[in-house]
């Protein structure tokens, strides 16, 4: 379809029929490696014409008819070594109106070591993090209020070496059990990962804002109602356009499996972006235990335990940043992930500034060896985390999804109407 610009008019002319005939607000398009693994390299350049030609045949389409301009946007890899080669990031963040940064799949059974599927932020010697990609196409020079952050509604999955070596970067052999829904090994839906951990033990990572869980050998690196707060906050902090998820199904859609309501993880992302755009009062400050256990956590609440107080600031790859930590008694807030913030009763702890320094030898992913260099230094309340068993040259291969268009709930900036109890409002905020 991209070799030819015959092909690729057809396929513009039909993508306009297709979407006004049903009442779509625009095209998103999953293309995640132009110039790579058996794309032909000069897919680089004709993925852009290709989006030059769409954008074009929009505009002229509003004013001939009228109408809205279609909207153009596109989901891409949040992998250094994959940007460098598929994207012109300049063009693209001009042509496109958002853009999903796929920011997971950063760990998995394909790896000897036990790793969180989509950190919030880098550990040392460890630089892939939903951080370091959002602020990586930042740097490029792509928009920030452009650049949705991608959430998983799924963890990955690990068989440990030995069920006593449980802790982030143990020893593994491979992915744990499938799922009984999703049928696939490594993978848990999240409504899947809800009923695993009532019986298996769970625990914080503490510089990265996820959790994890194990139970015998079996290991789940996920994001939950709390981890998705932090995202949120995280992209309202630095002025990020929105969040992506991947996808609607993986959540619990009905609210049956883990007990909190319909859709939790959307539920927490539209109730922090979207709904803090209409409100008068700042959003609150998000409260968090540094140690996630069994005993002080359970699926409707989260008691917290941490008396410092920081601010969050990111810099992007290559960029320092000095910490600045503020210690103080407060309050501790209780946390219930339907319902936000609730009972204070002691100490509380909020996002901190990280201080960030690494390099990065990038390579053709799924071909050739990566090999960190440097170390990017993560260090809220003084505490550094030194990673354990950490293979500093590996062989990585991400498995390869479906290029279809990803589930997601997106509502761009100044281009889109809800209309609730027959009132029209325009959104800012974008989830």
């Amino acid at each position: 379809m991209l070799s030819t610009f015959a092909n690729r008019e057809k396929f513009v002319n039909s993508v306009i029929a297709l979407l006004r005939t049903h009442g779509f607000d625009g095209l998103d398009l999953f293309f995640l490696y132009p110039g790579l693994r058996g794309s032909p390299r000069r897919d680089r350049w004709t993925f852009v014409f290709l989006l030059e030609e769409l954008l074009l045949a929009f505009r002229k389409e509003a004013q001939l008819t009228i109408r809205p301009r279609l909207l153009l946007s596109a989901a891409v890899s949040g992998d250094p070594r994959v940007i460098q080669k598929a994207y012109d990031v300049h063009l693209l963040g001009r042509l496109l109106d958002f853009i999903s940064v796929l920011s997971y799949d950063l760990h998995g059974s394909w790896e000897k070591f036990t790793g969180h599927n989509s950190p919030l932020f880098s550990m040392p010697k460890d630089p892939k993090s939903s951080a370091y990609a959002m602020n990586y196409w930042r740097k490029l020079g792509a928009a920030p209020e452009k650049l949705l952050m991608g959430l998983p509604t799924y963890g990955r999955t690990f068989r440990l070496l030995k069920a006593s070596k449980n802790e982030l970067w143990a020893e593994a052999v491979g992915p744990a059990s499938p799922g009984k829904y999703t049928k696939q090994a490594g993978f848990l839906a999240y409504y899947e990962i809800c009923s695993f951990i009532w019986t298996a033990k769970k625990r914080w990572i503490d510089n990265q804002y996820v959790p994890y869980a194990y139970k015998g050998k079996e290991w789940v690196g996920y994001d939950d109602a709390v981890s998705f707060s932090y995202k949120a906050f995280f992209i309202m902090r630095e002025h990020f356009g929105g969040a992506m998820v991947w996808t609607l199904d993986l959540d619990d859609v009905r609210g049956t499996f883990c007990g909190t309501g319909p859709f939790p993880l959307v539920y927490t992302l539209n109730n922090l972006l979207v709904k803090a755009e209409f409100s008068s009062t700042p959003p609150p400050k998000f409260w968090l235990s540094t140690a996630v256990n069994s005993s002080t956590i359970g699926p409707e609440r989260l008691t917290v335990i941490k008396d410092l107080t920081t601010d969050l600031g990111i810099l992007p790859p290559g960029g320092e940043a000095v910490a600045t930590e503020t210690h103080r008694k407060s309050e501790t807030m209780t946390t219930v992930p339907r319902g936000g913030l609730v009972t204070p009763t002691r100490e509380t702890l909020s996002f901190g500034k990280h201080p960030l320094a690494l390099e990065w030898k990038t390579e053709t992913p799924g071909e050739e060896t990566m090999t960190p260099v440097g170390h990017q230094a993560v260090t809220p309340g003084g505490i550094t985390v030194a990673p354990m068993h950490l293979q500093t040259e590996e062989k990585i291969m991400p498995p390869i999804r479906k290029a279809e268009a990803p589930e997601k709930m997106t509502i761009p900036s100044g281009k889109m109407t809800v209309t609730p109890a027959g009132q029209t409002e325009t959104l800012e905020r974008r989830i």
